[in-house]
C-alpha cells in the first residue's frame, strides 16, 4: 500500500474517533442522566435501521449469531458502559481512558489475526499512552472509581470486538456488517432497558437533537468509517488513530464546557498526536488467518 493510500484510509478512519470523542460532551450536557440502557438503545437501534435501509441485506448462516456477539461487544453493552461513564466522569477523563485501546488492539491482533506488533506501532502507542497519562492528570479532585472501572471495561470490550470484526468480516461488505451489529445490539438494549429502567423518560428538544447526533454521526457514520479502516489498515494502526478520541474530548471540554487545560495537558495532547503520526506506516496489512469466515458469504437482498 502506498503512502497516499495509507493517508487516505487513515483520514477516513479518523472520522470515527473524532465523532466518538464528541459523544462525551453531548451525553454529559444534553442527554438524560440515569438511563444508560435507554440512552445506548436509542443510539444503536436507529443507526442500525438507517444503515440496514441503505444496504438492504440481512444476515445468513453464522452471521446471525456473530451479529449478536459483535453487536454486544461493539455496541450493546459497550454503549451502555460509555453512556454511564459519561455521566460519572468529566468529559476529558472519560475520553482519555478509552484512548488506551490501541494497546489492547495491538496485543489481541497478534494471536487472533496473526498481525505481529510493529516497532513503530508499539513506539507510537507508548508515546500516545504517555500523553494519555498526562491528560489524565487534569487536576480533577473527585474521581468516581465506578466511572473509571466502567470506562476500562468499555475499552477492553470494544478492543476485542473490533479485532473480532476484522477477523470475521472479510468478504462481507462493511455496511451490512455494521448494520447487523447495530440492530442486534440495539434490540438487546431495548429489551434490557424495558426490564431494568422501565418506560423511556421524557426528552427535551435538545435531548432529541443530542440523540440524533450520537446515533447518526457518532454511530452510523463513525462505525462505517472505523470498520472500513479495519479493512485496509492493520489493527494496531487503526487503534492508534483511535487516540484522536481523547484529543477531541479534551478540546471540546476546553472550548464548549469551559474545562481548564493545564500546561502538562498541552504536552500530553502533543504526545498523543505524535504517537498517532509515529504509528502510521505505508505497508500492506497482514491478512487474517485463513478461516472459513474469510471467504465471501452470500447475503439476501
Amino acid at each position: 500500500m502506498s503512502s497516499v493510500e495509507t493517508i487516505r484510509w487513515a483520514l477516513v478512519t479518523a472520522t470515527a474517533p473524532v465523532a466518538w470523542g464528541s459523544t462525551y460532551y453531548v451525553t454529559h450536557h444534553f442527554l438524560p442522566a440515569g438511563h444508560p440502557l435507554w440512552g445506548a438503545a436509542l443510539r444503536a437501534l436507529p443507526a442500525g435501521v438507517l444503515l440496514l435501509l441503505l444496504c438492504r441485506t440481512r444476515p445468513r448462516g453464522r452471521w446471525w449469531w456473530r451479529s449478536f456477539v459483535l453487536g454486544t461487544l461493539n455496541m450493546g453493552a459497550f454503549f451502555a458502559l460509555v453512556y454511564l461513564a459519561a455521566q460519572l466522569l468529566p468529559t476529558s477523563l472519560a475520553a482519555t481512558i478509552m484512548a488506551t485501546s490501541p494497546v489492547a488492539m495491538i496485543a489481541l491482533a497478534w494471536p487472533l489475526l496473526g498481525q505481529r506488533p510493529r516497532c513503530r506501532a508499539v513506539l507510537g502507542a507508548s508515546t500516545g499512552i504517555a500523553g494519555v497519562v498526562l491528560m489524565l492528570a487534569s487536576g480533577v479532585t473527585a474521581v468516581d472509581p465506578l466511572g473509571v472501572a466502567v470506562s476500562v471495561a468499555a475499552m477492553a470490550m470494544s478492543a476485542f470486538g473490533h479485532v473480532l470484526t476484522q477477523r470475521w468480516g472479510a468478504g462481507t461488505d462493511v455496511l451490512s456488517v455494521t448494520s447487523w451489529q447495530l440492530v442486534a445490539g440495539g434490540g438487546v438494549l431495548v429489551v434490557a432497558a424495558l426490564a431494568v429502567e422501565g418506560p423511556f423518560p421524557p426528552v427535551t428538544g435538545a435531548g432529541l437533537a443530542g440523540f440524533a447526533f450520537v446515533s447518526v454521526v457518532a454511530t452510523a457514520v463513525a462505525f462505517v468509517a472505523w470498520f472500513t479502516g479495519l479493512r485496509h489498515l492493520d489493527a494496531g494502526t487503526v487503534g492508534l488513530i483511535g487516540l484522536l478520541n481523547p484529543v477531541t474530548g479534551v478540546l471540546l471540554g476546553l472550548l464548549a464546557a469551559g474545562e481548564s487545560l493545564a500546561a502538562h495537558q498541552v504536552v500530553g495532547l502533543g504526545l498523543v498526536l505524535s504517537g498517532v503520526l509515529l504509528g502510521q506506516h505505508a505497508r500492506p496489512r497482514t491478512p487474517p488467518h485463513p478461516t472459513p469466515a474469510a471467504r465471501p458469504e452470500p447475503v439476501d437482498a
